[in-house]
């Protein structure tokens, strides 16, 4: 492995904990910061979310449930990297949300990132939910 790689591989890591603190803190803006400007977030089979700006304002009503949440913990694990070049690294991982109902939902990203101003950013997350507590605010 060439020391760009390692360097590549460590700046994902950045940015998918980026992801997850801005979401659990309600910063959409920072959980943006982790795409490219064009990057997309597509949850599940809905339509794709394309740039920081849709991301935000579609988070931003999810966000709104009522009653909410108190806390939202993203635990992210076993990211595998699929694919690596010096264009583009795409990765698969798995993750646990956890609320006041305790584990609201799971599932897996499937995330390609691209290098951005040296930075590697998102270009594409799919979140595929493999499960939703009865309870799930999100549900």
């Amino acid at each position: 492995m060439e020391q760009w790689e390692l360097i590549a591989r460590e700046s994902i890591r950045h940015t998918i904990s980026t992801y997850n603190f801005g979401g659990d803190r309600g910063r959409l803006e920072e959980l943006a910061a982790a795409f490219a400007p064009d990057g997309s977030l597509q949850i599940d089979d809905d339509p794709p979310l394309v740039g920081r700006e849709a991301i935000v304002e579609s988070l931003g009503r999810v966000l709104r449930v009522d009653p909410a949440p108190s806390f939202l913990h993203h635990h992210v694990a076993a990211t595998h990297f699929r694919s690596v070049t010096r264009e583009a690294i795409e990765t698969s991982s798995y993750f646990q949300v956890l609320s006041d109902v305790g584990l609201d939902h799971w599932g897996r990203y499937g995330d390609r990132f691209v290098p951005v101003e040296g930075r590697w950013l998102l270009a594409r997350r799919h979140v595929v939910t493999s499960g939703l507590s009865p309870d799930s605010f999100f549900g």
